[in-house]
């Protein structure tokens, strides 16, 4: 049978912090995933919004640890673990796999949570991977050129109608794009089309705006959006959603308001991938409502001393669902595993703060009690997510396409959505084409040093 040291489950950043530190210590480790590339899953509204590529924020896993002769990196979807026999089983290829191990290390992150309504899931954009992103950023591409050459005004304000849904981080980073999108691209490079005819409505459940940071940050996140002229709805529900538009209802009102929009954006919450439930059941491992392991204060799930948990697929101790959380967990278990850090050793998160960007120059952070805001959070917001970039490439190329955006009037990846979505033409089957006529031609020149070469 197949074995190994210790199996890790996924390829984000809980992930990766495992497996650098395993790698280092050589210990081998077999790293399964159902995609080889690290999602740096903060900057997919770039993406979205054709601030960055794809390849930027999306690095291979295998690239990453190639250096490490004791890495073994398979593309696979795990089915099913037993953990009296240590054995967990794969499917790869279309074939069941098994493996064996002696550590199981699971980092399966998080998808959308729609609240028991499933069914927005067909009539809204998410932001979870890099489909989702290249989705949307195909979307906001398609209403600005049909906004363009429709002559119907009614269909034109709907296609450059934008809802986003959940004022945290992503949909408040998001909402702020767009609408810069509008003024700073869009309205450059389309005759006739203007912020101001670009409507962006931003809604959120809570009182406010960023509801994890609170305060004079969450006024602040606000009033900057309004002043862009984002829209913000607080207090506010969305009841129902379809293809053209959203039914919002704010808190303690009998009637609903419909908003029509072309492009609806879900971010307003998560829950554990398929995973967690799995691990749930072999290990007699609580959840809470949203999915999510119990695991307990060492990261291991149940009874099990060989099995743990990290990053957003669990829940301890409210710790937020963000990649400090799952980097700083993976390595606590990489030292659990060496034998660094004594079996059943507590984990303890060590908050070095949140920010999130409003729009240019626009930015939020809390570091304990210190909090930024304006241009000084906006700077320092882009020197950490560059350090957080993994590959020297990756973080010159990003900052070159922060340079052009966000300095100067450039999306150029808007360029390939639009190739992405363009559409060949086929010749008609009547039309008849002539063979093209070859003719070989060779002769005899004479080279520099009187060396005869023959020339086809």
């Amino acid at each position: 049978m197949d074995r190994t040291e210790v199996v890790i489950v996924g390829s984000g950043f809980g992930a990766l912090a495992t497996a650098k530190k395993l790698a280092k210590a050589g210990t081998p480790f077999v790293l399964i995933s159902e995609t080889t590339e690290h999602l740096f899953q903060p900057l997919l509204y770039q993406v979205a919004t054709g601030v960055l590529s794809a390849g930027e924020i999306a690095p291979s896993v295998r690239s990453i640890l190639a250096k490490y002769p004791n890495a073994d990196v398979r593309l696979g979807r795990v089915v099913d673990v037993r953990p009296d026999d240590q054995e967990l089983d794969y499917l790869a290829g279309g074939v069941r796999h098994t493996i064996a191990y002696r550590s199981l290390v699971a980092a399966t992150g998080a998808r959308q949570s729609y609240f028991g309504r499933d069914e927005f899931a067909k009539v809204t954009y998410a932001l979870k991977t890099v489909d989702d992103a290249e989705r949307l950023r195909s979307q906001i591409v398609r209403c600005f050129e049909e906004a363009h050459t429709t002559a119907d005004p009614e269909r034109r304000k709907n296609l450059l109608s934008f809802i986003v849904i959940g004022a945290g981080a992503t949909g408040v980073e998001l909402a702020g794009q767009i609408k810069e999108l509008a003024g700073r691209y869009f309205e450059q490079s389309i005759r006739g089309i203007t912020a101001a005819d670009v409507t962006v409505t931003l809604v959120e459940g809570a009182g406010v705006a960023l509801p994890a940071y609170g305060g004079k940050l969450s006024e602040y996140t606000k009033v900057s959006l309004e002043k862009s002229g984002v829209e913000v709805v607080l207090n506010t529900l969305v009841t129902d959603i379809d293809e053209h538009g959203a039914t919002f209802k704010a808190h303690g009102s009998e009637a609903g308001e419909r908003r029509t929009a072309e492009t609806i954006i879900w971010s307003a919450g998560v829950q554990a991938n398929d995973f967690a439930s799995v691990l749930a059941e072999r290990t007699g491992c609580e959840t809470d409502r949203a999915g999510r392991l119990l695991v307990n204060q060492d990261l291991t799930v149940g009874g099990r001393a060989d099995i743990f948990a990290i990053g957003d697929m669990t829940s301890l101790n409210n710790l937020p669902g963000q990649s400090p959380v799952a980097m700083q967990g993976g390595r606590h278990v990489a030292r659990t595993i060496l034998g660094k850090t004594p079996r059943g050793t507590a984990f303890k998160f060590r908050d070095k703060g949140s920010m999130a960007i409003i729009n240019r120059f626009r930015a939020v952070t809390k570091v304990k009690k210190i909090e930024l805001t304006g241009a000084l959070a906006w700077v320092l917001w882009l020197v950490v997510h560059m350090m957080y970039l993994v590959g020297f490439r990756n973080r010159y190329i990003a900052v070159m396409s922060w340079f052009g955006s966000f300095l100067g009037h450039r999306r150029p990846h808007f360029y390939y959505a639009q190739k992405a979505g363009a559409t060949e033409t086929a010749l008609p089957e009547s039309v008849e084409t002539e063979p093209i006529k070859t003719e070989l031609i060779k002769t005899e020149v004479q080279a520099e040093k009187r060396v005869p070469v023959s020339v086809s």
